[in-house]
């Protein structure tokens, strides 16, 4: 069966929010509407839609000149079996210590490595990603330096990849919290297929605001792999949720937005440690 989808970009938030649900109202339904701000510094905001269905050209035209957006650019998707592709194409990482993999590659796992399970179907933060490679490598850097972390946060965790490698190789539990409902289900999963239950705890939460982190807090190492708007927001509860001397990871940067958020948090008193690019994406080691 082809797939469709319809992609615009228009300037501010408000606006985009706006013409994403406009277009839920179409007729035939998108079976999917995103609405996300694009980090280029541009203030352009993209509305992307999945159909099933051919989708009604007219009325997407319509919506984005009512809206102010761009012509949607409309293409058919083809047929393709993704977890089939993922396999193929998403061989093992290394970042650090760490060994991150498919079941796929179960036979390739060399020894004296810390080897965390990854299953292809869920490609966002298997290790692939620049900002993920960062954080690992960061998180190696500094256990390799001589510091342990005793209480550890995952702000954002999405798979929980961060959250299971900090819990691998120091001996307390850490917590892992996604704004997203599925995000918790999977990292939920990928602790299990580690054998990690009990020594990572999932909770939908906003940032810090869950009644699991906020009993924990102060931490003394939170990871947060997310996107300078949010990074920049949560700044000031980072500050709050930190111990004196603690260490913040934080990813999801592009290397030109870096020098702002180094600023932002240098106004809390967190401090750069240390900073990383990898391709087009910056990794934070700050210090409170």
């Amino acid at each position: 069966m082809p797939t469709f989808t319809a992609i615009t970009t228009l300037t501010g938030k408000t606006p985009a929010e706006a013409l994403g649900e406009a277009v839920e109202t179409l007729t035939p339904e998108p079976e999917g509407v995103g609405v996300f701000e694009i980090e280029d510094g541009s203030g352009l905001w993209e509305v992307a839609c999945y159909f099933t269905e051919r989708p009604d050209h007219a009325g997407l035209a319509l919506l984005a000149t009512i809206h102010g957006a761009r012509p949607f650019a409309i293409s058919e998707l083809p047929e393709t079996d993704w977890v089939a592709k993922v396999r193929r194409e998403l061989s093992p990482v290394v970042a650090g210590r760490f060994f991150v993999y498919g079941s796929h590659d179960a036979d390739k796992v060399p020894a004296g490595v810390e080897a965390l399970l990854i299953e292809a179907a869920m490609a966002f933060g298997t290790g692939h990603h620049g900002t993920t490679q960062g954080c690992l490598r960061a998180l190696d850097r500094l256990d390799a330096g001589g510091f342990t972390g005793k209480n550890v946060a995952d702000i954002g965790c999405g798979t929980a990849v961060l959250a299971m490698a900090a819990a691998r190789i120091w001996p307390n539990p850490v917590l892992a919290g996604d704004i997203d409902e599925v995000a918790v289900e999977v990292a939920q999963a990928n602790v299990a297929a580690n054998a990690l239950e009990g020594r990572v705890h999932c909770v939908e939460a906003t940032g810090f605001d869950h009644p699991d982190i906020l009993a924990a807090s102060p931490f003394d190492l939170v990871f947060a792999n997310i996107l300078k708007g949010p990074l920049i927001d949560l700044a000031p509860d980072m500050q709050t949720h930190l111990i004196p001397g603690g260490y913040a990871i934080l990813s999801g940067i592009l290397n030109e937005q870096a020098d702002e958020v180094i600023s932002v948090y240098a106004g809390t008193g967190i401090n750069l440690v240390h900073r990383e690019e990898i391709g087009e994406w910056t990794t934070l080691t700050l210090r409170k």
